[in-house]
């Protein structure tokens, strides 16, 4: 059912690929010696350098990833030299251990980890698995939770974020043999199904656990609008960390939850012309928008249309497709003026609105990936 979606979508997926394509093949030359965020006046960032984020910061990995996934899409060595440049540079990372947090994932398993299924490199495979263990090592074993931030104020604290990071701990639980790496991200999922994700699909973006026993003592807000509200990426974080953990576990709850969570999704953006808004409950002024959300969230209303029986395909597929559509449509600068791709990414609710961020350009690309028939998952 799916594959018939997209074979009606066709000729809009091959255009928009080879837009990306073209438009990218000069962008990684021109930034190869860059880890962007974001442009300025149309030109990459770089978080190599001091006054911006910094080496550690958490979206560090995208760049890297980003031409990982158009090196296997294409076959372009350009991309991979990219690719493995960004990679040595996120060495120095490893070098400033204060500053490491639970975002290792997003850091290096997308990065390093493809890195290595796809060529062999061992000194890869030695990163992701020193990713790996910085993450399992944040894991609180009286409260069944990672730790996300630093510093003894927020020991207690997690974020649905994290439903990304937890991918690299089952790939290096199959790839050593120690199953208790799969044990603690499912241990993750659990919890966060279970204080993260609403009744009716919605989430919550921070709690704060007692350290012994795991109980939520608080919720915050965070980067959505208030306490109660619904932060759209938060939301996507959860919907494709959600179906990752049902790929890489099979546990059935995981897929349930994912598709609340879809449900949460499509209901919301059906009324936005499938853009979603920076915080599902926000009021209706100002409007702000996060198109990072879209493509999130497509990649994981893709996987879950490969995971359903035929006749519940339709709904997250056609989802999907019109959210990389308006992207598309309303997002996207296809022009040699700006290296970044996808505009009107939003930070946070109360900052940094309608920004190109690189994590938009990552996910809008994969999942025009996934959509022209690359089966590679990079998660």
């Amino acid at each position: 059912m799916y594959q018939k979606m997209i074979e009606r979508n066709q000729p809009w997926i091959d255009e928009t690929f080879a837009k990306i394509d073209a438009k990218m093949s000069k962008v990684t030359l021109r930034s190869r010696d860059k880890i962007p965020y974001t442009s300025i006046d149309g030109v990459h960032d770089s978080h190599t350098a001091p006054e911006f984020k910094g080496i550690t910061w958490w979206t560090n990995g995208f760049w890297g990833g980003l031409n990982w996934l158009l090196y296997e899409a294409t076959g372009n060595q350009e991309y991979r030299t990219t690719a493995e440049n960004a990679e040595q540079m996120m060495d120095a990372a490893f070098e400033d251990f204060d500053k490491l947090h639970h975002d290792t994932g997003f850091m290096w398993h997308i990065m390093s980890g493809v890195s290595y299924r796809l060529t062999g490199n061992k000194k890869s495979r030695v990163r992701n698995l020193y990713a790996a263990a910085l993450l399992a090592s944040r894991y609180n074993l009286s409260g069944d939770f990672i730790r996300s931030w630093n510093g003894k104020e927020r020991e207690g604290w997690t974020i649905i974020d994290c439903m990304m990071n937890i991918p690299l701990l089952y790939w290096a639980s199959r790839e050593i043999g120690d199953t208790r790496y799969k044990q603690i991200g499912m241990a993750y999922a659990d919890m966060a199904l279970r204080d993260h994700v609403r009744p009716d699909g919605s989430t919550v973006h921070i709690c704060s656990h007692d350290l012994s026993t795991g109980e939520v003592i608080e919720t915050f807000g965070g980067q959505g609008i208030a306490v109660g509200s619904c932060w759209s990426r938060g939301l996507a974080w959860g919907l494709y960390g959600f179906i990752l953990s049902y790929i890489h576990t099979e546990k059935q709850e995981y897929l349930d939850a994912a598709k609340r969570l879809a449900h949460y999704y499509i209901a919301n953006v059906a009324t936005t012309g499938y853009l979603p808004l920076a915080d599902y409950r926000a009021p209706e002024e100002p409007v702000q928008y996060d198109s990072t959300a879209a493509g999130i969230s497509a990649c994981g209303l893709i996987e879950i249309a490969k995971h359903v029986p035929e006749f519940e395909q339709k709904m997250y597929m056609d989802a999907a497709i019109k959210t990389l559509r308006a992207v598309d449509a309303k997002c996207c600068d296809w022009t040699d003026r700006q290296d970044a791709l996808v505009l009107m990414g939003t930070e946070a609710y109360d900052r940094g609105v309608h920004l190109p961020i690189i994590y938009g350009d990552y996910f809008f690309i994969e999942a025009m990936c996934k959509l022209k028939g690359r089966e590679f998952l990079p998660w």
